[in-house]
């Protein structure tokens, strides 16, 4: 049975460094890459694992960049990306084809194939689904945190990503588009992942603009790079 998992976010920030450390603050969280080949698309990032999936802040360098776009859009920081991983790429594909949305980028290294939706067929916020060879063990390979991202996680704080919500300016539209892209059914305006709710509400900008953690310790709701940041409510 075919599996489609939530990754990693990404933000973006005008300074990369300061949001970094104000994850580091918050939440205990370290860099575990930074890729230098991400210059081609005229940002720097940082790569942070939160337990196995992963936090990603990006900065434009240069003007002209759709990271750049995305912040005059918010008119601050903010959500970027949402990120999932999936055991059938073909499929998911397939099923992108078949429903008319644009690619706005797809490639392949060694393996990991990556496709980025076009956000104005998607709505909400850039939507990419990726394939990892040996993904299905979640401390194994995932290409953009580097080949050794399990020396930096920490857990002490927090150990993943429960949940996100996703803001558009036709929340239930988008929400129906995901649940295509993805075959799964929209219920109260969120769709479920295979480890994590991707909820939809209405506001002026499409973005990402919450995430719900999970971890062993208490933390109270913060702001972080145009983010709001709470804790799930624990499992019984």
């Amino acid at each position: 049975m075919t599996w489609t998992r939530l990754r990693q976010i990404a933000l973006v920030a005008h300074d990369l460094d300061v949001v970094v450390g104000d994850l580091h603050d918050a939440f205990g969280l370290e860099v575990a890459f930074n890729d230098a080949a991400v210059a081609g698309f005229g940002l720097r990032n940082a790569v942070i694992p939160i337990g196995t999936q992963f936090i990603e802040v990006v900065s434009p360098i240069r003007d002209g960049t759709a990271g750049g776009r995305q912040l005059q859009r918010l008119g601050g920081d903010g959500g970027y990306m949402v990120i999932c991983h999936t055991d059938d790429h073909p499929r998911r594909r397939a099923r992108v084809e078949a429903l008319g949305v644009r690619v706005a980028f797809a490639a392949e290294d060694h393996g990991y194939q990556i496709m980025q939706l076009h956000p104005a067929d998607t709505g909400g916020s850039f939507l990419e689904i990726d394939f990892q060879p040996g993904g299905e063990d979640a401390h194994g390979p995932w290409m953009p945190a580097g080949p050794d991202w399990q020396r930096a996680i920490r857990t002490d704080i927090v150990d993943g990503i429960r949940a996100v919500t996703v803001q558009s300016v036709d929340p239930a539209r988008t929400a129906a588009r995901w649940a295509a892209i993805l075959e799964t059914e929209v219920v109260d305006g969120s769709i479920e992942l295979d480890n994590a709710t991707v909820t939809f509400v209405d506001g002026p900008v499409d973005s990402l603009v919450a995430v719900t953690v999970t971890g062993p310790a208490p933390i109270a709701p913060r702001r972080i790079g145009g983010i709001e940041f709470s804790a799930a409510p624990p499992t019984s």
